[in-house]
């Protein structure tokens, strides 16, 4: 019988991968496809981890119970390039005994979580599977989510040299290091898992096995906790339209479509179908723009999907899409917004597979005018912008002073494709950055040409990049500003992407308007700091929050 530490072996891979294999330890947890095993009355070295997952699907066994188990051992990789679990495939258990001595936990320290990432990942490794603590006074930096994930920050990594804290308690991302992975834990029953915001603070340890899912490690938890919780209030712009200006609010509306998908339309009825208009987002969105952003005079959108959603149809128009929320602004404040658009050929913008994803505008035709032979897209027939969303450009006019402000609507390729800084193959390398670089040249090479005609530009949107990315370098050249460096470090997030708040939504003028003091801006605070119930499905408007920019027109 071989120990959990010769089958584990001290590297990623280990020497036993398929062959079988018969060992024994303590159950520390149970999650939905198997649970794991510790040897027992042992200290941890430091180096190689004495805890192993057992894929057991058919098998509920209780944790506290010392059992011998039996099996193939595995290296389980979930996708290509991602890092090996080292398994057992359970074939036979038998239990050894019913009382078992305790094991005590490993406790995370901010000595080790602050080291450079190669070797936080080492470290990890080396506790795979093992009972590690979270300890109580952690702060929470993720909102709850409708999976029962949290991800918290520990007391001294708030003081470490280069960590920013929010005014609500969160964590900006690190410029240096924007992949840092902080502590987190999933809670795999429900009525344990609880509701809570960014800044709510951890009142008693966590404790549990440490798993990898979904390139990532994380605590599997089945234990309920006491936090206190943190009130996060929903900001409000303080700009207001008017003469000489345009108000401009930068909206990411989440794959927003007002239908219900049939089940056999889709490409995956498990994550394509959804209800929008019956869980409230239409409203929420409209409420958004009428009493946080003061009814704008333009609103760029993003991810707005055709009139079926995820169907895998023909249909391509979002008309029904545009007319729900604008009639929905209309209950609520009486104003009716226009709309425009460039409809995508099927299937060629990427995103949920049948949405056939878009950038569009809202705008008040009572204070705006669209010249109708300003609206188009960049980037067709450009590589970079194969799969990918094409960015809006429209020119809009101030009615009361005839002044116009040519607006460019984007939404660059995703870093989904981003890979962990645990996969065993380029960890932490982002495959479409070169993409994003080539796309932001191409709206570079869109605002020299609007320049040199004297005309004024306004660059937002989802540029799926911070603001000292390569992307955004080459996006300002010489002659165009980024206003988020108005605003303070501390307020410069829309999102949160587990526990790190960055900024991923952009506003960018020429130098010379930014200089002259004509430009202000503002991001509201809110959807990326409130969490929801776990097990509930989310009706958040937006996984980002809202920007607005005031712009006075020369």
């Amino acid at each position: 019988m071989l120990t959990i530490r010769e089958i584990q072996g001290d590297q990623l891979r280990s020497p036993q991968a398929g062959n079988k294999v018969t060992t024994q330890g303590v159950v520390t947890g149970t999650v939905r496809r198997g649970f794991f095993l510790q040897t027992p009355n042992k200290l941890w070295d430091g180096v190689g981890s004495d805890g192993i997952f057992v894929f057991s699907p058919d098998k509920n066994i209780s944790p506290g119970l010392e059992v011998r188990v039996s099996g193939e051992c595995v290296d389980y990789v979930k996708q290509d390039g991602g890092k090996p679990i080292t398994q057992i495939h359970l074939e036979s258990f038998e239990i050894v005994s019913t009382s078992t001595a305790k094991i005590e936990p490993i406790e995370f320290s901010s000595t080790e979580l602050s080291k450079e990432n190669s070797i936080v990942a080492n470290y990890l490794n080396s506790l795979e599977g093992m009972l590690v603590k979270i300890p109580a006074g952690s702060t929470f930096i993720a909102p709850s989510n409708s999976y029962g994930d949290y991800v918290l920050a520990l007391d001294a990594q708030f003081n470490e040299k280069g960590i920013i804290r929010s005014p609500e308690g969160g964590l900006i991302v690190e410029g240096s290091n924007p992949l840092r992975w902080f502590p987190g834990f999933r809670v795999t029953e429900y009525q344990y898992a609880q509701r809570l915001n960014v800044g709510s603070v951890l009142k008693s340890d966590i404790v549990g096995p440490l798993n990898y899912r979904v390139e990532s490690y994380q605590l599997a938890v089945s234990q309920d906790f006491d936090f206190e919780p943190n009130f996060v209030e929903i900001t409000k712009s303080k700009f207001t339209p008017s003469q000489g200006s345009l108000t401009i609010m930068t909206l990411n509306c989440f794959n927003l479509d007002g239908h219900v998908e049939s089940e056999s339309r889709v490409s995956n009825p498990r994550q394509d179908i959804d209800d929008d208009w019956g869980e409230g987002r239409f409203h929420t969105l409209a409420q958004a723009v009428v009493l946080q952003a003061n009814l704008p005079d333009i609103v760029a959108l993003q991810e707005i999907q055709d009139n079926d959603g995820a169907e895998l149809t023909h249909v391509t128009s979002a008309n029904q899409t545009y007319e729900l929320l604008i009639n929905t602004i209309e209950r609520i404040c009486g104003l009716k917004y226009d709309w425009v658009d460039v409809e995508p050929k099927l299937g060629a913008d990427g995103g949920q597979p049948g949405g056939n994803i878009r950038n569009g505008y809202l705008f008040n035709p009572q204070r705006v005018r669209l010249i109708s032979d300003s609206v188009r897209t960049l980037g067709l027939g450009k590589p970079c912008f194969k799969d990918s969303r094409k960015p809006l450009v429209c020119q809009f006019e101030e009615k009361k002073s005839n002044k116009k402000l040519s607006v460019i609507n984007v939404h660059l390729a995703s870093k989904r494709h981003q890979s962990s800084i645990f996969a065993e193959v380029d960890p932490g390398i982002d495959g479409k950055l070169d993409v994003r670089n080539e796309q932001t040249r191409t709206i570079q090479q869109e605002a020299d040409a609007l320049d040199k005609l004297g005309l004024e530009y306004y660059i937002t949107g989802d540029f799926n990049d911070g603001e000292h990315s390569q992307p955004m370098v080459t996006l300002m050249g010489d002659e165009s500003s980024n206003l988020v460096f108005s605003l303070s470090e501390d307020q410069r997030y829309d999102y949160n992407h587990r526990g790190k708040l960055q900024v991923l939504m952009h506003g960018v003028v020429p130098l010379n308007m930014e200089k002259e003091g004509r430009a202000q801006y503002e991001i509201i605070h809110g959807n990326e700091l409130i969490g929801i119930q776990p097990g509930a499905e989310t009706n958040k408007p937006s996984d980002h929050a809202y920007v607005i920019a005031k712009l006075k027109l020369k």
